[in-house]
């Protein structure tokens, strides 16, 4: 198990952690896990100690021309009600002329002042003791009118704890964030607490804010002997939280199992992390020894969830990482996800506002389409090919040839309706007789048009069950689920065929289509699958698409 798990921050700051400075990452080595929730933690830029949303109100003047000031005095009290120099206090200004104020006063008395300007405040305050073992206490106040010298007492008396644990007794704990957004007259301010140990308690102070303007939520991390825990909580109300029990069962959490393939033998070590798709959060991070399985459960109170693998890579090659964003989990149900295995080939996005895999805007013709998608349909970042080409026929006249990035290439052609034939094709591993090879070639009419037009463009997918190590067992009938992405899955198939080959397609083997598989005999061991579709649309759009060397057999 690897426990290093990055925050995401925000903004304009890192998130606050009780336990450990903040990790730098100014040089971290992309391939360590966790390293996109850094980059998605700076890029939410700033939220967490004071982040707004919308403009900021005009600053209010006194009649002298300059805002009026009053004097805050906070007083820190620990768990034995004595003063205390043991903390970190922010105050953050959310609206009226402190709009745009934020301190962090202390004084090791635990009694500090500072004068602001008046207005509407977000105070939070993180008190520690001299033993990190004996916990942390957090004090959040979402509503501070400063309109008059006025005096908080932050008391970590009146905290309550944060008792979050999975069904696992024996699961350890690994880190967790608290996080709270606060939003007044149409700005919204936040505050949080990272943490590395248990103990945490926390309260509400203050009067209650407007309803519905305080949203908070806690997130936890463990790791565990049967699985991986990620356990997060969202509120909205008046109200900080004034401490937090859950103890979910086993029953009650969704099971999110993430694998990591190897179909050219064990190849090393890859990374996965897990996190809430909505809001800042740290996240959970743990290597893989490929091929292998985790088994991550969460709670589906927290919405959809994200998870990124990343596989291994050779020195000096960027890693290759694959996203499954958003996806929704359900209580008691398994959601699995394999990454990095076969079949390789082309994957259309059909996520509602997806940027379409062919465009045709004036005389440009651009292609941009993931050709070697992993079997499960996730677009790798840096796909490992030896050679890609991409070439554009305008009525049987060679356009183009385009060499780089599988998938993608752009073209300049000339106005007037004709036939196209646009085809991509790259090679995976060393580029031998052996390497898998895949082929989409597309046919299809266009024109300029007085704005961009997507291509109708189609895509099949062949979806085989096989081994982590991207083999099918040897000698037996395989049924293998396909589906079809794209132009053809909108408007609809006219004809649809497909072919197997066991030579590496020097001869082709048609194969029935029945609801949605095709079924063969796989070859002797040692041999690789080959498959051909031959696809026409109910518009006349064709597609020919080769994926040599798909899988092997074993």
């Amino acid at each position: 198990m690897n426990d290093s798990s990055t925050p995401r921050s925000t903004r304009r700051t890192t998130p606050r952690s009780t336990d450990s400075p903040t990790p730098d990452t100014r040089n971290a080595d992309p391939r360590t896990p966790g390293r996109r929730t850094v980059l998605r933690t700076l890029a939410l830029a700033g939220v967490l100690a004071g982040t707004t949303f919308s403009a900021l109100p005009p600053t209010a003047l006194a009649a002298s021309g300059t805002p009026e000031t009053h004097t805050l005095t906070i007083r820190h009290l620990d768990r034995a009600g004595a003063a205390t120099g043991g903390y970190t206090t922010h105050v953050t200004g959310i609206s009226g002329p402190g709009a745009h104020e934020e301190a962090a006063p202390y004084d090791e008395s635990g009694t500090v002042t500072v004068r602001l300007p008046e207005g509407r405040y977000l105070l939070d305050s993180t008190l520690y003791g001299s033993d990190p073992a004996t916990g942390t206490d957090w004090v959040v106040q979402p509503r501070l009118d400063l309109n008059r010298d006025t005096t908080v007492t932050v008391d970590a008396r009146t905290t309550a704890p944060v008792d979050v644990r999975p069904p696992e007794s024996g699961a350890r704990y690994l880190n967790g964030i608290g996080f709270v957004e606060v939003t007044h007259e149409g700005t919204t301010r936040s505050a949080n607490i990272i943490t590395a140990r248990e103990g945490v308690r926390v309260a509400h102070l203050g009067p209650a804010s407007e309803p519905g303007s305080v949203k908070e939520w806690f997130d936890t991390y463990w790791s565990g002997a049967r699985a991986d825990y990620g356990l997060g909580y969202t509120f909205t109300s008046d109200r900080a939280l004034t401490g937090l029990v859950r103890h979910p069962a086993a029953d009650k959490l969704a099971t999110l199992k993430i694998r990591g393939a190897a179909p050219e033998g064990p190849t090393g070590t890859g990374f996965v992390s897990v996190q809430p798709s909505a809001g800042p959060t740290i996240g959970l991070a743990r290597s893989l020894d490929l091929p292998a399985a985790a088994t991550v459960m969460v709670n589906p109170e927290r919405g959809r969830w994200d998870v990124e693998y990343t596989g291994p890579s050779a020195p000096e090659t960027p890693p290759n990482r694959y996203v499954a964003n958003g996806i929704a989990v359900h209580a008691g149900a398994t959601t699995t996800h394999t990454f990095d295995n076969a079949v390789f080939g082309p994957a259309l996005d059909a996520s509602p506002g997806a940027r379409p895999a062919g465009v045709r805007d004036g005389d440009r013709i651009a292609l941009d389409v993931p050709l070697l998608a992993d079997g499960d349909g996730h677009a790798p970042s840096a796909p490992r090919f030896h050679s890609a080409t991409t070439t554009l026929h305008r009525d049987g006249v060679l356009i183009g040839t385009r060499r780089g990035e599988p998938g993608r290439a752009e073209f300049t052609t000339t106005p007037g309706a004709a036939s196209y034939r646009l085809t991509a094709s790259a090679t995976r591993g060393d580029g031998s007789a052996s390497s898998g090879r895949v082929t989409a070639s597309w046919t299809f009419t266009s024109a300029q048009a007085a704005r961009p037009a997507a291509l109708p463009l189609s895509a099949v997918r062949f979806t085989p069950d096989l081994a982590l190590d991207g083999a099918a067992p040897a000698g037996t009938v395989l049924r293998v689920p396909f589906s079809v992405q794209g132009a053809a899955a909108r408007t609809g198939v006219r004809s649809l065929s497909v072919s197997m080959s066991a030579d590496n397609g020097a001869t082709w083997t048609r194969v029935p289509v029945v609801d949605g598989r095709v079924a063969f005999r796989t070859p002797a061991h040692g041999r690789t699958v080959s498959l051909r579709a031959e696809l026409t649309d109910a518009h006349g759009n064709t597609l020919t698409q080769t994926q040599r060397n798909a899988f092997r057999t074993r």
